[in-house]
């Protein structure tokens, strides 16, 4: 108030007296009901600024009351002086603190670099102001509009800065902020931040924070379908229901990679009842477990689960399953699938995914099933190994069973999906790598030419449940499986997105070193999905038809018979032959038969 040049000081010194002591006990009252005094320095924010103008406020009508009560000749002015100097010192003393206390915290703080200047990374910088781990220095962002810009007191810079950045700056990580970029954007960017050295983060996709199954600040690891730049074709929902909704669906090896999956996007079509048949009894209560949980996150309408223990290699015991159920779909995608387990397990491959799938569309034609559906792979075109060979049989058992089909006026009709590998499967490279990295190396490829075709598991699943709606019986499916991927590429740039350098003969002093093992029993060096040029589109863009020779039911139950005499008496040279000589085109890469009881026989 002394600051007014208009303020006469009375002569009462008892009535100013008076004055301060209301005023000052009437103020801390104030602030103490509106919690001034309960927040916490180094989380003040805007609210907390609106408290203090609001009790700044409220002080200076108590003052003017009161003045006029004592009848004290206080002017305006210097009514209005106290409300700005109480705003001024409760208030900027506050944030002032808080900006030293940051500014110290920060320094202890591993200083990174946010791609994304939008809502998301502003959220994420908020997040990371507060809390102990990270303190973001400078925002990344392509919008001119925003670049030399301050956002949150943090500069703005184009992308063109970023490697001067990180070196003045001494930036250790890397922040992806874009949860709604297309996968074509975030490989481009991916691919201009993997020189650097310096290990790169995301947050969440923009689905698990909507879900809440996420929150802005819990960053991952770089996804290796970023660096695919491929973005999925969104799911047609006619064909996703054709087969499934209001029915009940059955899926052979549904505690399996492919399986499993297969089995969350079926509930999310709302079956009748979803049988999950499965021989693991870990996998079969994992899945089962995990689908009632979905259930319920979703709030879906009651869906009848039975988790059934069996292998597809007792034909009654599948039988019965789809008899006493009466199924109307079946996804079969129970299967050995890694290559050199199957090439030293030769009687074990074939009983399994040649007879496990013949007995499976027997029992399905008896149970009148109407739609079976062969979860294939790109390692049944022109096989060099024993698992690809023995999957282009299944094919052919199952086109052989449509021609009898369609000769007895039969009702099921069967159809084949062929697709390369998925990104986390059991036996992929990509969670082999991540350990190897996390280990200090080193990083294992079999050879420096070999190339993978690569697909995430949700797109693989939605993509063979479309294709179970299109096409005759017997038909053959290719999924578009994209550009093949060498896997040598995928190795450095998974060690460059961690920060760290391949050690080489040019980098010594590197961090992890990639070494080469050979190729396994089996394994060639590209994968393909088409035997022939015969080839017609669909409906759906990435889903296609292949017409390739087939055998007739006749020539296939005979081939059936000698197979079955084979590994009946364990006759390993009898069963390479007929595998040999079969109509799969099956080159083995290796000359020898790497089966291990049989060497051990001999």
């Amino acid at each position: 108030m002394l600051l007014s040049k208009d303020t006469v000081i009375p002569e009462n010194l008892v009535s100013w007296l008076s004055v301060y002591s209301y005023l000052i006990i009437g103020s801390i009252a104030v602030f103490v009901k509106l919690g001034l005094y309960r927040a916490v320095v180094r989380y003040v924010s805007v609210r907390a600024f609106i408290v203090v103008f609001t009790g700044a406020f409220i002080s200076t009508l108590l003052l003017a009351a009161l003045a006029y009560a004592f009848k004290i000749n206080l002017p305006a002015t210097g009514i209005v002086n106290y409300g700005l100097t109480a705003l001024l010192i409760v208030g900027g003393s506050r944030f002032a603190m808080r900006e030293i206390y940051h500014r110290l915290v920060s320094r202890k703080k591993t200083p990174v670099m946010i791609y994304g200047a939008g809502s998301a990374g502003r959220q994420l910088a908020q997040a990371l102001t507060n809390g102990e781990e990270f303190a973001p220095v400078v925002f990344v962002d392509d919008d001119k509009t925003l670049q030399s810009a301050m956002l949150l007191g943090i500069p703005v810079i184009e992308p063109s800065e970023v490697e001067r950045t990180v070196k003045k700056q001494g930036i250790e990580r890397i922040l992806l902020a874009l949860p709604s970029a297309s996968r074509a954007t975030r490989k481009a960017i991916l691919e201009s931040l993997e020189t650097l050295n310096v290990k790169v983060l995301t947050v969440p996709g923009m689905a698990d924070m909507v879900n809440g199954d996420m929150t802005i600040d819990q960053l991952q690891d770089v996804r290796i379908e970023d660096l695919l730049g491929r973005d999925p074709v969104e799911p047609d929902p006619a064909l996703m229901q054709k087969h499934i909704k209001g029915k009940v669906v059955l899926v052979t090896g549904a505690g399996g990679s492919i399986g499993s999956e297969l089995c969350r996007q079926i509930i999310l079509q709302k079956p009748k009842a979803l049988i999950l048949y499965e021989l693991s009894e870990f996998g079969l209560y994992s899945i089962e477990k995990e689908l009632r949980e979905l259930i319920s996150k979703h709030k879906l309408p009651e869906i009848d689960i039975y988790p059934i223990i069996g292998t597809v290699q007792r034909r009654n015991r599948i039988e019965a399953v789809m008899t006493s159920f009466h199924v109307q779909t079946v996804y079969h995608a129970a299967a050995y699938k890694h290559v050199p387990l199957v090439e030293f397990n030769m009687v074990e491959g074939v009983r399994n995914n040649v007879f496990g799938t013949w007995h499976t569309a027997e029992a399905a034609l008896k149970a009148n099933v109407e739609l079976f559906v062969l979860i294939s792979t790109d390692k049944a075109v022109r096989p060099t190994n024993v698992m690809g060979t023995t999957k282009r049989l299944a094919e052919l058992v199952l086109q052989g069973l449509a021609e009898r089909t369609k000769a007895a006026q039969g009702n099921t009709r069967f159809c084949m999906v062929r697709f390369g590998n998925v990104l986390g499967s059991s036996g992929s490279v990509v969670p082999l790598f991540k350990r190897q990295i996390e280990q200090g190396g080193p990083v294992t490829v079999t050879h420096p030419d070999i190339t993978r075709y690569f697909m995430t598991i949700p797109e693989a699943a939605q993509l063979v449940i479309q294709a179970g709606t299109m096409g005759d019986s017997g038909a053959v499916f290719v999924l578009d499986m994209g550009e093949p991927v060498k896997i040598v590429d995928m190795a450095r740039k998974m060690i460059h997105l961690s920060g760290l350098e391949v050690r080489s003969n040019k980098h010594p002093h590197g961090d992890i070193e990639i070494t080469y093992t050979g190729l396994r029993p089996g394994e060639k060096l590209y994968e393909e999905l088409l035997i022939g040029d015969n080839v017609t589109d669909c409906d759906h863009p990435r889903i296609c038809r292949a017409h390739e020779q087939a055998l007739s039911w006749q020539q296939m139950d005979a081939l059936l018979e000698q197979l079955n005499d084979a590994c009946q008496n364990f006759r390993i040279d009898d069963l390479r032959e007929l595998l040999l000589n079969a109509p799969t085109d099956y080159q083995p890469s290796d000359g020898e038969i790497n089966d291990l009881i049989w060497q051990h026989m001999r």
